[in-house]
């Protein structure tokens, strides 16, 4: 047993301090409320403190924080996206992600990779060329690659694929990555916490309070908070929130499960995605085997996983990687995925003074974490949508401007 665990095993006074405040009381007034302790709620709390010296804020959670899609996705970062206001927002997180450790003074386990997305068709890899020349032209490292070069990197990938979908070849992004998701809540729970914000776990808020000005407080089951502003940072939760304020969304809320396989010794450098068998795959620092596939295909409000998904995914997986066919699944869990017809987030602001909202992220929004937070801290202290962000307005809709990224999210995690 480690001596760091030993120490808190058999010391009453632990020899360090919680990772963050826990404060007994919540105060009758806030400067702002984030609604959702995940990586985007923290995040914004964080440089809301740090940048524009908002530090009396209130981030309510009703579980603990990093519960929710923080704490259940499958940690890949990246940014080769499809269109040009996609691009150049993962393309800036990617950037705050690979400092991300020293900033929060907390070892993130960041660890670059290179993602490759297979293609084993012609229509797939015309996608792909497409992705990728769109990427180059704004200045994101991807291109299309053949079969060759991608058994350089990954050796042990069947490309015959057992003579059912052969490989022809992939998008290869070399900024791909993957960080440890809960270190991410933890490192901006901590670090917005030693500024001054407070986080309320196990506060749940039942309601909004407006008048004809806007937001003027929050209704939690530990009592009333006045404040001005609110944001909503819940994923799949938003309709919920959203319904308090009679603001509908175009929000469907899917599950996406994922699994980890026992501990391996490190093979497989790289992040592997197969666009057509619907499945991603990638080696965490302990050696697990970390596997997604696309979203069910059904509206349901429920975290839970299912055998039909593990026993899909095996069998493509076991396509690519025949080898691993004696290998156990440890674990297997399920989230909550807020789509958008268009496969964009929503952020901003909305009709109503006073309440943002942060939602619509799909399969994608671990990677974003940095760049919202500091976009919706932005966008909170200036009452002024971050310029990164005026695409994903909720107002778009209407106008019907999409931002149409399927072909570059729905699968490739």
């Amino acid at each position: 047993m480690p001596y760091q665990l030993l120490r808190f095993a058999f010391n009453k006074q632990y020899p360090e301090n919680h990772m963050f405040r826990c404060p007994d009381q919540i105060k009758t007034h806030y400067d702002a409320i984030i609604i959702g302790a995940g990586g985007h709620g923290l995040a914004t709390a964080y440089y809301l403190a740090r940048d524009h010296n908002i530090s009396n804020v209130a981030v309510l959670e009703k579980n603990y924080i990093g519960s929710g899609g923080t704490g259940r996705n499958t940690a890949i970062v990246r940014s080769n996206y499809l269109t040009a206001e996609g691009i150049k927002f993962y393309d800036e997180s990617v950037r705050l992600f690979q400092d991300l450790s020293t900033d929060l003074d907390l070892n993130l386990f960041y660890s670059q990779r290179g993602h490759f997305t297979l293609a084993h068709s012609d229509a797939t890899l015309r996608t792909m060329r497409w992705r990728a020349e769109v990427n180059k032209h704004l200045g994101v490292k991807s291109e299309l690659v053949d079969p060759k070069i991608i058994k350089e990197f990954c050796p042990h990938l069947d490309l015959n694929c057992n003579g059912h979908m052969p490989v022809l070849g992939a998008l290869f992004h070399p900024p791909g990555a993957i960080a440890r998701h809960d270190a991410v809540a933890w490192g901006y729970g901590r670090a917005a916490s030693q500024r001054g914000v407070e986080i309320h776990q196990q506060t749940e808020v039942t309601g909004i309070k407006l008048k004809s000005s806007g937001v003027i407080g929050v209704q939690t089951n530990r009592g009333e908070i006045e404040t001005p502003k609110v944001l909503s940072a819940v994923a799949g939760y938003t309709p919920k929130i959203m319904q308090m304020v009679n603001i509908p969304t175009p929000l469907e809320i899917h599950p996406l499960q994922a699994c980890v396989t026992e501990p391996l010794k490190p093979w497989l450098d790289t992040i592997i995605v197969s666009a057509n068998f619907h499945l991603y795959v990638s080696q965490s620092s302990r050696g697990e085997l970390v596997m997604g596939a696309a979203l069910d295909p059904y509206e349901l409000h429920s975290p839970r996983s299912t055998l039909d998904f593990v026993e899909g995914l095996a069998g493509h997986l076991l396509e690519l990687f025949p080898f691993l066919s004696d290998v156990k699944v440890l674990r297997q869990w399920g989230g909550l995925a807020d789509m958008t017809p268009d496969f964009s987030p929503i952020m901003g602001k909305t009709p109503i003074d006073g309440f943002y909202v942060d939602a619509g992220w799909g399969t994608w929004g671990f990677k974003a974490t940095p760049v919202c937070g500091k976009t919706m801290a932005y966008t909170l202290a200036n009452d002024d949508p971050h310029p990164l962000i005026v695409p994903f307005s909720l107002s778009r809709f209407e106008k019907y401007e999409l931002v149409g990224e399927k072909g570059a999210a729905s699968v490739g995690h």
